[in-house]
């Protein structure tokens, strides 16, 4: 039994920040049920290629953007713009604990499935809404893309080559990263509303904003910020606080060394040859390496080329000096490590068989994590679940069916 084995989610949610949160809370072991649109769905259903591939090679209909969110959920599809689909939900939400969405702020208002609509009908539920701003402020209306958050919310300011480097600007990460953060919030805050419900026996309206996670998640730079009034600027690989830590090249490519304290720099100067810069005045500290960057990074750099990555990961790591390559996924996933811990995982697929999945990172001892489905097909558990949450026979839901309200 998950630890989440006694709640009920509807996600109303779909792309990345909603469905990643949800998908964490069914890892936990709550039934999630996706509410998606009758034949369409989630729109990153369509954001392919790439798609999965069926046993003859060929795409089928899942794109492995939504593969990636939506583990351990349950398809139903509702149209509820319709008011039979609208009673449906509302039926639904009688009979669960957590409401995920994020649409426009008032988008749901329309439909009699907002907060207020549906806290009436069940005054335990919580209600989490995700949006790109928030319910408040001058952008509360407008519409929130990571991308664009990455931007205003200034972590693209931080991201990027140095403007002295060639092909200095700003630059996003690699992947949808205020989504995903966004999504983590969101669960946690779920957690805490769940046991403030355990306590007072309420529910709550949770809102989470893309923009409010992102600056929250500028950590140690907005605190440079808030603390000097000087904003900080882009260095590519280098730490504004610490110094080495940053890409250097070797023999056959690049790698990470990462020296945390002085005493693993002066390890480090042993290892590189140099024992000298340990205690040169210079670089003795890491406030005096942090002033001198400019002339301790070329030293380092002219000493790491001859060794190859895995000579260097190899001596650095006997000595005690944090440090590691800079892997492709095929080299993560061929990782001892991450194939010692089973990051990668197949779950069975009705289209292609089985589906990869990158494992859920929650390790608990007493209420792990299950793996009880791949990511649901469009609609796939709407008969099932209409009839075993809301008494609907064979017929109700063919009839349902050929209207179109699911």
């Amino acid at each position: 039994m998950g630890a989440l084995s006694h709640v009920r989610v509807l996600d109303l949610s779909r792309v990345l920040a909603g469905p990643w949160a949800g998908q964490i809370l069914a890892d936990l072991g709550a039934d999630v049920i996706k509410v998606e649109r009758p034949g369409k769905g989630d729109d990153t259903r369509a954001w392919g290629p790439p798609f999965l591939k069926d046993a003859g090679g060929s795409d089928t209909s899942e794109a492995a953007y939504y593969l990636s969110a939506n583990r351990n959920k349950q398809s139903v599809t509702i149209d509820f713009t319709r008011p039979e689909g609208q009673q449906l939900v509302r039926e639904l939400v009688a009979q669960s604990d957590i409401v995920i969405e994020n649409f426009k702020v008032g988008g749901l208002a329309a439909y009699g499935l907002d907060y207020a609509a549906l806290k009436a009908i069940n005054p335990r539920l919580i209600y989490c809404s995700i949006t790109g701003f928030g319910q408040t402020g001058p952008y509360a209306t407008r519409a929130g893309y990571d991308f664009m958050i990455q931007g205003l919310g200034g972590l693209m300011s931080l991201t990027g080559r140095s403007e002295a480097e060639e092909g200095a600007g700003p630059v996003k990460v690699g992947v949808a990263l205020t989504d995903i953060l966004t999504g983590l919030y969101s669960a946690v805050a779920v957690l805490a509303a769940l046991a403030h419900r355990d306590l007072q026996g309420v529910g709550q309206h949770i809102d989470m904003a893309l923009l409010d996670v992102q600056v929250a998640c500028l950590a140690n730079q907005a605190m440079n910020y808030l603390t000097t009034g000087t904003a900080p600027r882009r260095l590519g690989n280098a730490h504004p606080n610490i110094v080495p830590y940053q890409d250097f090249p070797t023999a056959d490519g690049d790698f990470i060394l990462t020296v945390g304290n002085d005493n693993q720099f002066r390890r480090f100067a042993a290892v590189a040859g140099q024992p000298q810069w340990a205690d040169d005045l210079r670089f003795a500290t890491n406030a005096a390496r942090v002033a001198n960057r400019a002339l301790l990074i070329p030293l380092i750099r002219q000493a790491t080329v001859f060794k190859t990555t895995a000579q260097w990961v190899e001596v650095l790591e006997q000595a005690g000096v944090p440090c590691g390559p800079i892997n492709d996924l095929a080299q993560v996933f061929a990782d001892p490590q991450v194939l010692a811990r089973e990051l990668a995982i197949s779950l069975p697929h009705a289209l292609a068989g089985c589906v990869p999945q990158v494992a859920s990172p929650l390790r608990l001892s007493e209420t792990p994590v299950e793996y009880r489905r791949a990511p649901p097909l469009l609609g796939e558990h709407t008969e099932e679940v209409l009839a075993r949450l809301l008494g609907l026979s064979t017929a109700q839901v063919a009839q349902l069916h050929a209207t179109g309200v699911v």
